[in-house]
């Protein structure tokens, strides 16, 4: 898990997109359905990247199989402090399979919905490469 956490903390978009597997599933914590795919979850972590900012892991937990990890973070979305967890899975080849972003409270929730909206047309853009 070190790669992948040490890529969001660096902003590496690259070494982020890296560290997913061809067909991870992420589960958004502003969204019903989850998007599926190496793309698309690539594309949405950049437009993540750029909307939170002062972006800093505070806890890392891992499953006794070293598969699973949670991994607790703090941000700001503008003047909205963000408390959120990653939960990534990771498959037999060590990339991450699933993963899913929990974010609290209610109002961080509002602000990251109405950002990542505003960045969706370009992530949309962004996965499909036009």
């Amino acid at each position: 898990m070190t790669a992948f956490r040490k890529a969001v903390e660096a902003r590496d978009a690259e070494a982020i997109e890296a560290a997913l597997a061809d067909d991870v599933v992420f589960q958004s914590p502003v969204a019903f359905k989850p998007y599926q795919g190496r793309a698309l979850t690539a594309a949405i972590l950049r437009g993540v990247l750029r909307v939170f900012e002062d972006f800093r892991y505070v806890r890392e937990l891992s499953g006794d199989d070293g598969r699973d990890h949670a991994l607790v973070f703090e941000t700001r979305v503008g003047d909205v402090r963000v408390e959120g967890c990653d939960f990534l899975h990771l498959d037999a080849d060590g990339l991450i399979d699933e993963l899913t972003v929990m974010v609290r409270p209610l109002s961080a929730a509002q602000a990251l919905s109405a950002a990542m909206a505003a960045e969706f047309p370009r992530i949309q853009r962004e996965a499909t490469g036009s």
